[in-house]
């Protein structure tokens, strides 16, 4: 049936005023529009809504059935119309492992005291993009470069890496830096998907260690805990994952992560530029 809001209001108005002709000077249209308006409605309805009468208009049985329903479909059109005026453009930030450590609670506080309109809302997804290409954020923080021609992308900083490692491991417990040569020695939990850490941190060494895989961040804190093996990591997920069992060192001669934001190439997000400088001025 293709009856309009519109239609909905000019029944209800004439209904309240009691004419047609006081329902025009409230709507500021004509009579005759008024007329038509109805005329359409009960067109739609296959039936007589209003009859004319010496003193203006009334209800007729069918228009005591409508009557109720069309005020009950126009203050749902109100309710919407004030929440597209009201609503706040909400910049969902997601990430996979960490989000920026120990710049995330002050990004979130700063946002909220320099950009009120636009709410700033993390959201954790395990994939490349950070729940990006699955449209589940509109701005993704990675560590690991997308090559998707569908988005774009920028450093805003760069991370020290670092080792974990069982609290209690007797051998590197005392310590407060390590090299990639000694972490070699050991067997090495990694995230293939989404992780920092591959072979080619130690390509050309001589010194390869072995592999195991680890499917995400849990099970990698997990399996480190229990003493199954290592992993190298940004500093974020120190800040973001702290575990009792699990102590995070330095790596001397780990090359740096960079963090990059990145996001669809065709759909550039509201508030985007003022998150890029936000984030940028963090890790300054």
């Amino acid at each position: 049936m293709d009856w309009t809001l519109r239609e909905l209001r000019v029944f209800v108005a004439a209904v309240e005023t009691g004419s047609f002709t006081d329902a025009a000077l409230e709507l500021h249209v004509s009579q005759a529009a008024v007329s038509r308006t109805i005329a359409s409605l009960e067109k739609t309805a296959g039936v007589t809504l209003l009859r004319r009468v010496p003193r203006g208009c009334e209800l007729t049985s069918a228009g005591h059935q409508v009557l109720p329903q069309a005020r009950r479909v126009l203050a749902e059109a109100d309710r919407f119309e004030r929440f597209l005026r009201t609503r706040h453009a909400r910049l969902r930030l997601g990430y996979a492992w960490a989000a920026l450590g120990r710049h995330t609670t002050p990004l979130q506080r700063n946002w909220a005291r320099e950009h009120e309109a636009i709410e700033l809302v993390l959201v954790r997804h395990a994939s490349l993009t950070s729940g990006l290409a699955e449209g589940l954020a509109d701005v993704g923080i990675v560590r690991r470069a997308v090559d998707d021609r569908r988005f774009d992308s920028v450093v805003v900083g760069l991370e020290q890496r670092l080792v974990a490692f069982a609290a209690d491991d007797p051998e590197w417990a005392r310590r407060r830096r390590l090299s990639m040569r000694e972490i070699a020695a050991r067997t090495v939990l990694i995230d293939s998907r989404h992780g920092t850490t591959t072979e080619d941190l130690w390509r050309g060494t001589g010194h390869m260690p072995t592999f195991a895989e680890a499917t995400d961040v849990d099970t990698w804190l997990d399996a480190i805990a229990a003493g199954r093996g290592v992993g190298t990591t940004a500093e974020a997920t120190a800040d973001h994952h702290p575990r009792p069992g699990v102590a995070y060192r330095p790596i001397n001669d780990g090359p740096r992560i960079p963090v990059h934001l990145v996001w669809r190439r065709d759909e550039r997000p509201t508030g985007l530029s003022q998150l890029i400088d936000m984030v940028t001025a963090l890790y300054s």
